[in-house]
């Protein structure tokens, strides 16, 4: 997780709402086989846009407060926050140009 922020209901505050960048946020589980399999792919969009796009990852077993608070029901799913607001939700394991075309329009 080279250029990913763990977040959680302690955090989150600072790391999303109050970012100055749009935040890409991957509410995941360890038990989850497409949350796995995208995980490379959420890695490498960290480190090719860190600076311009910061990426956070909850983990639902263990944040499911936050998971509640957004009504993530199932995973992955993977929302932008941009001003402290959901600019864009998808859900499910998406290949990486459908992951990038989520935010580069709010780069």
């Amino acid at each position: 997780m080279s250029g990913e922020v763990t977040i959680n209901t302690g955090n989150f505050g600072t790391e999303v709402l109050e970012s100055n960048i749009p935040v890409l946020v991957d509410f995941w589980a360890s038990w989850c086989g497409p949350c796995r399999m995208i995980a490379p792919l959420i890695d490498q969009i960290a480190a090719e846009y860190s600076g311009k796009l910061k990426v956070g990852k909850v983990n639902i077993d263990e944040e499911s407060d936050l998971a509640s608070r957004y009504g993530i029901v199932s995973i992955p799913t993977l929302v932008l926050f941009k001003n402290g607001d959901i600019a864009e939700q998808r859900v499910g394991a998406l290949p990486k140009h459908d992951i990038e075309a989520m935010f580069k329009g709010h780069l």
